[in-house]
């Protein structure tokens, strides 16, 4: 049902946790996978756990907005007209906002947010796109959604992508572009385990009984892409999708 074969997907922090995941469950299912993040090396062993061939890395700055264009267009040159794009790099910013300076919110809406749009407005020209449709998924957060003390400039990012998903869905629906958000709870990536690692095991304990069904894993993120990618999910855009373990239905 959810089979993605010879489609081109262009996954963004294809080199860590959810993106990794993403790229390996995406191949799976058929896809080509357009790797892009900045160190080569993990690029490189993400490529080497995927299932299938005609697989490419792309190691990119995506806030350097001026080179998108030619990143695009090697990818579409490469490997194809582009079926689907997940933009799963980001950058997650805990502070008071007393501590909080300007520069703060400049560098995580570059990463999370105008990244995002600025590669969706050359993915969608009409001679790198697949006229057949495509799928675009920003992986947003719960805390674009709901609250948390210190993740006011985090969650402005992910409140923007999920907002501005709703009217790109519109202007795109009748090009057969379908846009839509994912938004996890806590998934155990790098970036989740660092912080994990610094709390209290009281607090430990408060975070794991926020998420009755437990902390996440990756692929519970991946497996929801690979569904909104596919062909099960044409009648889907414009909406986002938690996946919390529970987290905000309490």
């Amino acid at each position: 049902m959810f089979e993605l074969t010879d489609k081109v997907i262009i996954i963004t922090g294809a080199s860590s946790g959810i993106g990794k995941s993403c790229a390996i469950r995406c191949s799976v299912q058929g896809a080509k996978i357009a790797l892009i993040g900045r160190d080569e090396r993990k690029l490189k062993e993400s490529l080497s756990l995927l299932s299938g061939k005609g697989h490419h890395i792309y190691v990119q700055d995506i806030t350097l907005y001026n080179e998108l264009v030619e990143l695009v267009s090697n990818i579409k040159e490469e490997m194809g007209v582009i079926s689907g794009f997940i933009h799963s790099a980001g950058i997650e910013t805990v502070l008071p906002l007393k501590l909080t300076e300007p520069k703060h919110f400049n560098e995580a809406f570059a990463v999370n947010v105008i990244s995002a749009f600025e590669l969706v407005k050359q993915i969608i020209k009409k001679k790198n796109i697949n006229p057949e449709g495509a799928s675009i998924i920003f992986i947003a957060s719960i805390m674009g959604v709901v609250g948390q003390p210190t993740k006011t400039v985090y969650s402005a990012t992910k409140g923007a992508l999920i907002a501005g998903s709703k009217s790109l869905a519109l202007e795109l629906a009748r090009n057969k572009i379908r846009v839509n958000c994912i938004s996890p709870g806590m998934v155990k990536t790098g970036m989740s385990q660092a912080l994990l690692d610094k709390v209290t095991p009281e607090a430990l304990l408060e975070i794991q009984k926020a998420h009755p069904l437990g902390i996440g894993e990756p692929e519970d993120i991946a497996d929801t892409c690979v569904f909104l990618l596919s062909d099960s999910a044409k009648w889907i855009t414009g909406t986002n999708v938690i996946v919390d373990g529970g987290y905000t239905a309490q």
